[in-house]
């Protein structure tokens, strides 16, 4: 049995095929996202579908998964492998949800702190009893070398590179080493008051950037930049 897995996000929009729990397809949809929807459904043809969305995306995204697969619209009312400690639990980002999910089901009765490298840096933690505690957002790598060009008269747009020096000896590598040195630092600070609290856990790193980072960071992280999709199938599997 296949399932697609759809995600809507600020940066990129991105879906995933499953064959019973295996991802056999992935990709970043096209412009045209109905589309391109259309076109792995007439191609994959799955039975399920979910959706997962941060923007406002048009209803007859909805409408055509629902009209040729059994599908859920992932949200705060689905049902979970875990559970909510947050004020409002309407508010939560769908894509947190996913990664919550996965967490708690590839590593059952830890405590988990997971971050997703996107438009925002996520810190996502759920205790060893599966509740699902909160966390913290930061702005992401382009926001922030998007931020620098947006306010201030003279500073550049520079796109992100991952070979560059400590120390900057241009504009160019002054602003990709602050803000690519200063994401890392802000990771292993946050992770490091995390390990202070609560001893050992388990720490997943996630998201488009995620492969750089970790070779950037001193402790070794678990990277799965699929991590997302995995918990999308997970959430599938119970609501379908």
């Amino acid at each position: 049995m296949k399932t697609l897995c759809v995600d809507l996000g600020n940066t990129r929009m991105k879906a995933a095929v499953f064959e019973g729990s295996h991802l056999i397809h992935a990709c970043v949809l096209e412009k045209n996202t109905l589309e391109h929807l259309k076109s792995l459904i007439a191609q994959f043809k799955p039975e399920k579908s979910i959706l997962s969305s941060v923007v406002h995306h048009e209803k007859n995204i909805e409408e055509a998964l629902a009209a040729a697969t059994s599908f859920h619209f992932l949200n705060h009312q689905s049902r979970l492998n875990f559970s909510l400690a947050v004020g409002k639990p309407e508010t939560m980002g769908a894509d947190r949800l996913a990664l919550a999910a996965a967490a708690v089901h590839f590593f059952p009765k830890m405590n988990n702190l997971v971050i997703g490298l996107g438009s925002c840096i996520t810190y996502n933690f759920i205790n060893s009893a599966g509740v699902f505690l909160g966390g913290s957002i930061s702005p992401g790598l382009e926001m922030r070398l998007k931020s620098l060009k947006d306010y201030t008269a003279l500073l550049p747009l520079v796109e992100k590179e991952w070979s560059f020096p400590l120390i900057g000896y241009d504009t160019k590598t002054n602003i990709l080493s602050g803000v690519i040195w200063g994401m890392t630092k802000e990771i292993e600070g946050i992770t490091e008051a995390y390990r202070e609290k609560y001893g050992n856990f388990n720490v997943v790193l996630t998201g488009g950037d995620c492969n750089y980072f970790e070779r950037l960071l001193k402790k070794k992280i678990f990277a799965d930049p699929d991590l997302l999709f995995k918990g999308l199938y997970a959430i599938s599997e119970t609501n379908n």
